[in-house]
């Protein structure tokens, strides 16, 4: 592993290039992740507190919403108990591939009902059917049971009308930090923490 070693030469973060908003910069850098055909390039690291120790996990982000970054998940999950209990978080995007990271720390919080009934209905009908034959970071024996419990939820749905179940929606992430992370040779990125203070966003250049 010691020999492993990359030298990151794509491109820069100067002064000049920064927006005066961190949601500008993001969503320009999202739609370079977009372009470039990596893969998931909405996928995210979501790290939460918990009594014991830090947790962590990717998901997918779903929506960019007045300055909130919203994905959706069972409520009942190991991630959703433990927003529940402590909504500081942290999001990370690893556009390795574009030798960039963005780093939010936020608090969360659940969307409206209607926002999650909305985003459900939007959902193929197999991932609605998924939402509930799944009770997402429950001990079950084997998958031959978690198949069972789809099925079971198929036949449910042929003669009821398929709603969003109460235990599954979004989360939305309120930002008071956004860190930009850009690789430049020799070790010495790029970074750009935009930090939110008296209702205005302060730029500070970090050292790598």
């Amino acid at each position: 592993m010691k020999h492993l070693r990359q030298n990151y030469s794509q491109n820069e973060l100067i002064e000049g290039q920064i927006p005066n908003s961190p949601f500008t910069l993001f969503q320009n850098w999202f739609n370079d992740a977009i372009n470039s055909k990596i893969i998931e390039p909405n996928a995210m690291i979501l790290s939460t507190i918990t009594n014991q120790s830090p947790d962590s996990r990717i998901v997918l982000l779903k929506d960019l919403r007045d300055e909130e970054f919203v994905f959706y998940t069972n409520y009942n999950s190991n991630k959703g108990l433990q927003l529940i209990e402590n909504p500081k978080c942290t999001l990370v995007f690893p556009w390795i591939e574009l030798e960039r990271q963005v780093i939010i720390r936020g608090i969360a919080h659940k969307v409206n009902s209607q926002e999650s009934d909305d985003y459900f209905k939007s959902r193929p009908k197999s991932s609605q059917i998924g939402a509930w034959a799944s009770q997402q970071s429950s001990p079950i024996t084997s998958r031959q049971s978690l198949d069972e419990q789809l099925a079971d939820m198929e036949n449910r749905f042929k003669s009821e009308p398929l709603t969003r179940p109460s235990h599954w929606g979004g989360f939305a992430i309120k930002p008071m930090q956004i860190e930009f992370w850009q690789g430049r040779p020799n070790r010495l990125h790029d970074r750009f923490l935009f930090e939110y203070s008296q209702q205005t966003w302060e730029i500070i250049r970090l050292q790598p």
